[in-house]
């Protein structure tokens, strides 16, 4: 799935200041109605986010938590929140705002608001700062990454287009401009024993923010 392209304008750093408080303002307003936290997990296709997303509920679900994990592209699918077909990136686009609207009663509370909840998804810069309380970016080198993308049968431009996602640490950059930079954890993705390393750490960082939170 890909976003649909957006515009982004500059501001002034007064503007910028005091968008940054309104989100901190917005910030409080959502954990007042959380009783647990709000996570997006992402990063360049291929590096391993649904993998991870359904170990980090498993080891969670052990111990007797509820944990949600929304995959953004099958959502779209399921509700029809589809776009024009993007012949480039060989995929439909995804109704954003449509997204938004039917997460936002889960995201801020007014439904299920003692379920962890884990957005999956490979771009982080259309979703409300307000939501999240931490955003895990999975990294992989890029041999590896290859290898997984032509798996999947992907075309050769679109292998490229990720590689160079992935290069430039887009995904990251995007995630560090979107968000507190305190909330954006790097990852690294490349082995088994990795995935069962960063499950166990999301899942601590889950019980710590509870223990926090109470």
């Amino acid at each position: 799935m890909s976003s649909k392209v957006r515009s982004h304008e500059s501001s002034s750093d007064e503007d910028e200041e005091s968008h940054k408080r309104n989100k901190t303002d917005e910030s409080e307003q959502l954990k007042s109605k959380k009783t647990a936290p709000n996570i997006l997990i992402s990063g360049t296709p291929g590096v391993g986010k649904s993998t991870l997303c359904s170990l980090v509920q498993e080891k969670y679900s052990q111990g007797g938590g509820q944990i949600e994990v929304v995959n953004i592209g099958q959502l779209a699918k399921e509700k029809g929140f589809l776009g024009e077909f993007d012949d480039a990136r060989e995929c439909p686009e995804i109704d954003e705002d449509a997204i938004i609207d039917d997460l936002e009663p889960k995201m801020s509370g007014q439904i299920g608001c003692d379920v962890v909840v884990i957005v999956d998804y490979h771009a982080t810069d259309f979703f409300p700062e307000r939501w999240f309380d931490a955003v895990f970016i999975l990294r992989t080198n890029n041999t590896l990454l290859y290898d997984r993308l032509k798996a999947r049968g992907y075309k050769e431009a679109k292998v490229e287009e990720n590689l160079q996602c992935e290069i430039f640490q887009t995904i990251l950059d995007e995630a560090k401009e979107s968000y507190r930079e305190e909330i954006v954890h790097e990852l690294t993705s490349e082995s088994q024993e990795d995935i069962e390393s960063n499950a166990g750490r999301i899942v601590q960082w889950i019980e710590a923010w509870k223990s926090q939170n109470k």
